[in-house]
């Protein structure tokens, strides 16, 4: 019996080998690469579907919040020779918002009381927007990028670490790709968001994950 125990181990290991690498041959090649040197000067124009905007506050001191802003639109210029010289131009529709409670979305998005100014962004909101001044490169595959962000009608200076993520060929649709990744931290009353201060946090953390498409 324990021989037959140890042969029946012996051929599923085998199998589990052979499968694993059928596997391996049969899958298919990753297209994005982290090869800075595969990137080409252009003008890239970014990707509506796969360039978002995350953001997060703490919530009554409990914990933090999440919500996401989509189809984001825009320009990056940038020649890899001379990666300082790029220039970043992207907006942001607010209206996009995804929240996990539509009781939040319907309050962000909502008209003022009686006439009154609205608590968030109001029921007709301009797009946000970003345009960079200037490109500190920091590293092989990393840059702080300065500039400023208009929203809800006030604009004011924004720092994102930003960090190369990948270059290919989209499989889909056989655009030429870049991809990059940020943070930055604003404050919301700097545009004029302050409701329920101080108990849901003035400090907002944005993750910016971003494809760009080569015109």
């Amino acid at each position: 019996m324990r021989k037959l125990s140890l042969a029946l181990v012996a051929t599923a290991s085998a199998a589990t080998l052979s499968l694993t690498a059928l596997q391996a041959q049969e899958a298919p090649p990753v297209p994005g690469q982290m090869d800075v040197s595969e990137v080409a000067a252009g003008t890239y124009k970014a990707d509506p579907a796969h360039t978002i905007i995350g953001f997060r506050l703490n919530h009554f001191g409990f914990n933090d919040y999440f919500g996401v802003f989509g189809a984001s639109e825009g320009t990056l210029m940038l020649d890899p020779t001379n990666p300082s010289s790029a220039k970043v131009d992207v907006t942001i529709p607010i209206t996009s918002v995804a929240v996990a409670a539509d009781e939040l979305k319907d309050h962000l998005l909502r008209a003022g009381k009686d006439g009154a100014e609205p608590d968030f962004f109001g029921p007709n909101p301009t797009a946000a927007r970003f345009t960079s001044t200037n490109v500190e490169v920091t590293g092989p595959t990393t840059a702080m990028i300065t500039g400023n962000l208009t929203m809800n009608g006030m604009t004011h200076p924004v720092l994102i670490a930003a960090e190369f993520t990948g270059v290919g060929t989209n499989p889909m649709n056989k655009a030429e790709t870049i991809g990059f990744e940020g943070r930055a931290q604003i404050n919301r009353s700097d545009y004029g968001l302050d409701f329920a201060l101080p108990f849901v946090s003035d400090q907002v953390i944005l993750d910016i994950s971003a494809a760009f498409e080569k015109q």
